[in-house]
């Protein structure tokens, strides 16, 4: 049941890592809307009064500055690193590229300029129908971008060897491999299962025979290399199926 409401969708980055990526809804994203458009009106009525003084010229001077506002203020945020207006990073959330990767120049100022679309025929129709509809709340501007409004991913915690029984490494291995292994079972739970097995396939030769002996078909060299990282990490007793198991 939880798997059908489940907004999580899954991206592989080009390096085949899988990124889980929460998508921000309406709502949040309407709150948001609204402290940037309370910050424009902020800064938009201080630069008039700032210019109210200078006559026709000021006036002139008004309407760059409500354009400028208007059509640079999310494209300047969106492009430092936070990849967000101060109204999304005070609700937690960030654009970013719909494929996972961090927002281009090229994605952040079409999907801006198709705001132009999106707020047709009044007060955003189009992009509110579009973000209603869609599973992930993308806009007729985030479509043409490629790019996703996200929740803000909270810092990893520490991790840990995937699930697997600890076995004993059927060669002797020099500390640089124990170093490869232990490295290859701490990421393996970032990488999509089918680029985790092509790295762990790599160790094959130097693991010996017995690394090329026939396997179960539940059993992969993935499974292998984190069972010998564990031996190596000290464990000796079967692993239950959580990271962090009992150590001899």
């Amino acid at each position: 049941m939880s798997s059908a409401i489940d907004t999580i969708v899954t991206a592989e980055t080009p390096e085949g890592i899988a990124i889980a990526i929460r998508p921000a809804g309406f709502a949040v994203r309407c709150c948001a809307f609204l402290l940037d458009a309370m910050i424009r009106i902020v800064i938009i009525v201080a630069l008039a009064q700032a210019f109210d003084g200078v006559g026709g010229f000021g006036f002139g001077l008004e309407a760059i500055a409500l354009f400028l506002v208007n059509w640079l203020y999310p494209v300047i945020f969106e492009l430092l690193p936070a990849a967000a207006t101060p109204g999304k990073r005070a609700m937690g959330i960030q654009v970013m590229m719909a494929n996972g990767l961090p927002i281009t120049p090229a994605g952040c100022l079409t999907r801006n300029l198709l705001r132009a679309v999106d707020m047709l025929p009044a007060f955003y129709g189009f992009a509110v129908i579009m973000m209603l509809l869609r599973p992930d709340s993308r806009r007729l501007g985030d479509l043409a971008g490629g790019t996703l409004v996200v929740y803000r991913a909270e810092p990893p915690a520490a991790g840990g060897f995937g699930a697997a029984a600890p076995t004993a490494p059927p060669v002797p291995l020099s500390p640089r491999q124990r170093a490869a292994i232990a490295a290859f079972a701490w990421r393996a739970s970032r990488l999509t299962p089918e680029r985790a097995e092509e790295i762990a396939e790599w160790a094959a030769p130097v693991l010996g025979a017995a690394s090329n002996a026939p396997r179960s078909s539940a059993e992969s060299q993935t499974t292998r290399l984190i069972g010998i990282a564990r031996w190596l990490h000290g464990e000796r007793r079967t692993v239950a199926g959580t990271p962090g198991a009992n150590r001899s």
